[in-house]
């Protein structure tokens, strides 16, 4: 063998440390982007009126609720299994046939969604979305949902494509795509606020979609696709992809049902309560993102292998040792949010709301389960089981509607009611699960995992100590504005919280803090060397 072509493939490799490193990177880099586009819509268009952002944040509801549904749901745990078996059987071509047989079949259904979105446009606002939006908002939001109508489209062929190359080891053309439509919408801003105003922000919007997929498209160059206009109906990977859509695509589509009946609601409890609850959601998703996709994403592939390998106690041993770790660090973060949900609401809202941190305080219990779900789901994909999350997300998207309808009368709690509907709703679907797991696997919550689960809230305790007496010393003023002086006074009582969690931790012994304190120990230990 020729030892420069070996040392040039060894070259060419990246390592799943650099791929996890650029994946984390990118993503924190998208939700800072997407915390700063909605800031600017704040800061740049008024909040009731016959201009309220209220339109903007309704508009996108349909559209976002036919991508999840139909595209995203193919894209996960639908077409990535079959994707990665043709590749492992060396068959590229069967590859891009099936990339191709997915990509044209959904392209029809994408494109009869647009041309609905596009002719009712209107009445969806008017009826199913937003209905108490005054006429000049109706029209507002239902020019904007014109304007993205196609989006879904453009999105899904972006997700195959993206699939595909990740298949294939690329994933710096899938990580940085996201980001351009952040942007694209951002500069839209500034282009249009001072003419067609918000209408301009649906520009943006399909600009940012355009975008989005000609980076993808760049990441296609050398690896061999080609597009193709034919279907394989009678391939066993598309069928097979076909079985396991519907599940999970349901699945997914109840989170954006769910938003369009608060959407719904809220329109209904006066001008303004949207664009509040929406900002609210946004800052509720960021860490659930962040913490709660991101560990679980990472964990699959490995839980998969336990169970593939014919290994239950070992998928046992990880899925605990997971799901502590996630708990661990989730706590003290869902203290912070909770103390500090004046500051952040104050951030993305330059005005000033406490409207805003109210919502987002009821909406901190369902950060804490929605994170907790992201593994606890994991385990039924594991196990190939993809209908019972389904089923128990019908009947808790059953509940939060009724709740939410009844929590949100006037009488009672308005716009917060939706929130505290999040939360119990979100309880619930871990405790349902949690039980189903336990009595498919009796061995599954031991008193080991219960004794360490018992540990960290007591340590979180010292750390709701911590952020208490920092916001008791740098309190919220009235004149506080702006990233510097909120940021600062956010990143000290955050560093403080931690440092606390962290230390304490380390007193209590709890396992899930070594890998902290020894990476803290060689950092600050190792000797540097100098050379002279």
């Amino acid at each position: 063998m020729n030892p420069s072509v070996t040392s040039s493939k060894k070259k060419g490799r990246v390592s799943l440390s650099n791929v996890a490193a650029l994946l984390m990177a990118t993503s924190l880099a998208g939700q800072l982007l997407g915390f700063l586009r909605t800031k600017l819509v704040n800061a740049n268009f008024p909040t009731t009126g016959p201009h309220s952002t209220d339109a903007y944040f309704a508009a996108f509801n349909v559209p976002d609720l036919f991508f999840y549904t139909i595209a995203a749901g193919a894209l996960g745990v639908a077409f990535m299994p079959v994707l990665a078996d043709r590749l492992a059987k060396n068959d590229r071509k069967g590859m891009w046939e099936l990339s191709n047989s997915l990509m044209n079949f959904l392209a029809i259904l994408m494109a009869i969604v647009g041309v609905i979105i596009l002719i009712f446009a209107r009445p969806l606002i008017h009826y199913v979305v937003a209905p108490g939006l005054s006429p000049a908002q109706t029209s507002t939001a239902a020019n904007i949902m014109r304007l993205i109508a196609f989006n879904p489209f453009l999105f899904m062929v972006s997700g195959i494509l993206n699939a595909s190359q990740q298949a294939l080891g690329r994933f710096f053309f899938y990580a940085i795509a996201p980001l351009f439509y952040n942007v694209s919408i951002i500069i839209s801003i500034y282009l249009f606020k001072n003419n067609i105003g918000l209408v301009g922000l649906g520009i943006g919007a399909l600009a940012g979609g355009i975008l989005q997929l000609g980076i993808v498209i760049l990441g296609l160059w050398k690896i061999g696709y080609s597009w193709k206009p034919r279907i394989k109906w009678k391939s066993p990977g598309f069928h097979s992809i076909l079985r396991n859509l519907p599940p999970r695509s349901l699945d997914q589509g109840m989170d954006q049902i769910e938003n369009i009946v608060e959407t719904h609601i809220a329109s209904g409890l006066g001008s303004g309560n949207i664009t509040f609850y929406d900002n609210a959601f946004i800052l509720s998703t960021a860490p659930i993102l962040l913490i709660g996709t991101a560990i679980s994403t990472a964990a699959f592939p490995r839980l998969n292998n336990r169970l593939s390998s014919g290994r239950p106690d070992l998928f046992r041993k990880d899925f605990l040792m997971v799901i502590r770790a996630m708990i661990w660090i989730s706590a003290p973060l869902v203290v912070l949010c909770y103390f500090c949900r004046g500051y952040l609401a104050r951030l993305i809202y330059a005005h000033g709301s406490p409207q805003i941190a109210t919502i987002f305080g009821f909406l901190t219990l369902a950060i804490f389960f929605r994170i907790m779900y992201a593994i606890i789901s994991r385990w039924f994909y594991a196990r190939m089981d993809t209908k019972t999350p389904m089923f128990v997300s019908i009947f808790t998207i059953g509940l939060n509607v009724f709740l939410a309808i009844t929590l949100s009368r006037p009488s009672n709690y308005g716009v917060d009611g939706l929130a505290m509907a999040q939360s119990i709703v979100a309880l619930v679907e871990v405790l349902i699960l949690s039980t189903i797991m336990l009595h498919r696997d009796h061995k599954l919550f031991d008193v080991a995992f219960w004794s360490g689960v018992w540990r960290i809230m007591s340590v979180t305790g010292f750390s709701v100590v911590a952020s208490f007496i920092m916001i008791s010393l740098y309190p919220l003023g009235i004149n506080d504005k702006g990233i510097f002086t909120l940021g600062g006074k956010l990143l000290l009582i955050s560093g403080v919280t931690f440092i606390v969690h962290i230390g304490v931790s380390s007193l209590f012994d709890l396992e899930e803090v070594r890998p902290v304190i020894n990476r803290i120990r060689k950092i600050v230990l190792t000797p540097v060397k100098i050379n002279f």
